[in-house]
């Protein structure tokens, strides 16, 4: 069993749901990158969905589109990334951590390589944006036999032939898109959500998670009635957008302690 498949059993066990919060690798800066991954957990961070800076993205909106770019100045890239979790690792062996990006870095190491690389730095899942299940067939073999999740997308728009794909293939959750648009955006219609997700449960047999727009305890909270887990992305770039190199490790964790207080 995974780390992911074993915290959700976990969770599911005490009657919790999971907080997933992201950040993206190397903002503001490469070397407080793990750091903050810390202050997610002693936040209570149960899964932590960390994000691979890219120069194109098409789901990200602006507040993530700039984490990236602060982050790409650094000259991050996947294989630095990758060391950022192996770091991690060394202090951290329980939570999960989910690589979030896009196709091209591991199209550009190339998937068993990839694969391999993230396995033995301490990856737990991974999550490509671009990659829609049609096209996911060896990238998924080549994570799973590395005994990695690959995890995937759902859209509000999502027809219902993929989604029965998408059941067939998610390992660890899916993540359902709680809106039309990018991350952070607004108009979240939380009864829609829920009905969605009801709706999903006939095809999907792993846990869902729901994110893009989450801003704040009161969301997370209504949403957690219905969903296995909670992911906010945006809402916390923001908070390590607004603070300084001393302050944000204690900005993040402040933040995620009152979103996992609500959703439990």
């Amino acid at each position: 069993m995974s780390r992911v498949a074993e915290t959700f059993a976990r969770l599911q066990a005490e009657g919790a749901k999971a907080l997933i919060p992201f950040i993206t690798a190397g903002d503001p800066q490469p070397g407080l990158t793990v750091e903050l991954m810390q202050g997610l957990v002693e936040g209570g961070a149960d899964i932590i969905e960390l994000g691979v800076p890219f120069s194109d993205p098409m789901a990200d909106g602006p507040v993530i589109q700039r984490a990236s770019e602060r982050a790409l100045a650094h000259k991050v890239g996947l294989r630095q990334v990758l060391d950022m979790v192996a770091e991690f690792r060394r202090t951290n062996t329980t939570t999960p951590v989910v690589l979030m990006g896009y196709l091209n870095p591991l199209c550009a190491m190339g998937y068993e390589a990839f694969a391999r690389r993230a396995r033995e730095a301490g990856v737990d899942g991974v999550l490509t944006v671009d990659c829609p299940p049609e096209e996911a067939a060896e990238l998924s073999q080549a994570l799973m036999d590395q005994d990695l999740d690959p995890v995937f997308l759902i859209a509000p728009t999502t027809p219902a032939e993929r989604i029965r794909e998408i059941g067939h293939h998610a390992r660890g959750y899916v993540y359902y898109v709680s809106l039309k648009g990018v991350t952070g955006a607004g108009n979240l219609d939380i009864d829609d959500v829920a009905r969605k997700i009801a709706a999903l449960r006939e095809e999907i047999r792993v846990p869902i998670g729901v994110g893009f727009g989450i801003r704040d305890a009161e969301t997370a909270r209504a949403l957690s009635v219905t969903a296995d887990a909670i992911v906010v992305g945006s809402r916390l770039v923001q908070e390590i957008e607004a603070a300084t190199s001393e302050t944000a490790k204690e900005r993040l964790t402040r933040l995620v302690a009152s979103l996992k207080a609500a959703i439990n």
